[in-house]
């Protein structure tokens, strides 16, 4: 005879098998660290009831998964915002250190001296005639005695004749005179020249200042050191049938790559009261007072205030920021996993007690 088949028997060996199945389908699935353990789970891997009537519930889980959803955009969003300030201060960061180190700081200084190194007076007369060159000192210039006459000088006159920079075929002649050194006592040079040209509208005679006189004296060309200067140097004139006078001021600049010195002058006129006759008055007089102005050198060197140190201190905390941003989305996808692999295993509890 056919034995009847247990239909709890068949119903027991049919879930058994499918539990199985189960297992060895995802067995990593369904796993979880020991020191994570699931929310609402008791010590032996068993689901409390109250745990299983709260997520039975479908508003408990379209509330949880709104809520898992806002949250996620919010860390995006977060870490996107992060990044891009990040990115916003790099290139902030490299922009002001570029501009600083094309444009830097012009930082003026003063200093102090007993005396300057006298100075080189070169003057270019032309057809005018030297008259008279005399040092004098505390601003005390004695009248002037038969003026248009020439007289004794106690200057250091060095002559130079040298073709221009400029043009190269036009001869020049210059008359180089050691200047004044003695600031304190207000040492100053007085000079007088004549010229006899009535038939020009306008006089004048050019000038040129030039740091050292004894750089002249040790130079083995001299024409060739008029010719350096002449292209270095700024040119003035004095005019004539005045006395011109001229305070000097000495400016040393620092640059990147090498010194430089020039100087600066305030010049005051004076017209001339001519009293000679009206026969020698033809003769167009022209005089000129060289002086130091102050015992102040003024030093202007250039500084860069960009410092690298701050610039790579700035960096190093902006990539930081980049780090615990990637640190942050990292935690985040991480949390978004743990989260799918929850709703996957709590999905595959509902299946199992429905089977």
């Amino acid at each position: 005879m056919l034995r009847k088949a247990n239909p709890r028997s068949s119903y027991r060996e049919f879930s058994d098998e499918d539990e199985g199945e189960g297992h060895t389908q995802s067995p990593d699935l369904y796993d979880e660290s020991p020191e994570d353990p699931e929310e609402g789970e008791e010590p032996n891997g068993r689901i409390s009831p109250e745990d299983d009537l709260r997520e039975s519930s479908p508003s408990m889980r379209f509330s949880k998964a709104c809520l898992k959803n806002v949250f996620t955009v919010a860390l995006i969003f977060i870490y996107l915002l992060l990044t891009a300030v990040a990115a916003f201060l790099v290139y902030q960061t490299i922009s002001d250190f570029l501009d600083k180190l094309n444009h830097p700081v012009m930082s003026v200084t003063y200093k102090e001296v007993e005396s300057f190194s006298p100075p080189g007076i070169a003057v270019y007369p032309g057809r005018a005639q030297l008259l008279s060159c005399r040092h004098h000192y505390h601003d005390s210039i004695p009248p002037l005695v038969n003026p248009g006459q020439p007289q004794e000088g106690d200057c250091v006159i060095t002559n130079v004749t040298y073709f221009g920079p400029f043009t190269n075929q036009t001869e020049k002649r210059a008359l180089v005179v050691r200047g004044p050194s003695d600031v304190r006592n207000k040492e100053l040079i007085f000079m007088q020249f004549s010229h006899n040209e009535t038939e020009e509208d306008f006089s004048a005679i050019t000038y040129m200042l030039f740091a050292k006189f004894s750089d002249l004296n040790d130079s083995r060309n001299q024409s060739e050191f008029m010719r350096d200067c002449e292209r270095n140097y700024s040119m003035w004139t004095f005019s004539g049938g005045f006395r011109t006078w001229v305070k000097m001021s000495l400016v040393r600049t620092s640059g990147k790559s090498n010194d430089a010195i020039e100087f600066r002058q305030e010049s005051t006129v004076v017209k001339f009261n001519d009293k000679r006759p009206e026969s020698e008055q033809s003769n167009q007089l022209f005089f000129a007072v060289f002086e130091w102005r102050d015992p102040f050198m003024q030093e202007i060197r250039l500084i860069v205030t960009a410092n690298p140190w701050n610039s790579i201190a700035i960096l190093c905390g902006v990539f930081m920021a980049f780090f615990k941003a990637a640190n942050f989305a990292k935690l985040a996808i991480q949390w978004i996993n743990r989260m799918r692999k929850r709703h996957l295993r709590n999905k595959a509890r509902e299946l199992n007690q429905i089977a």
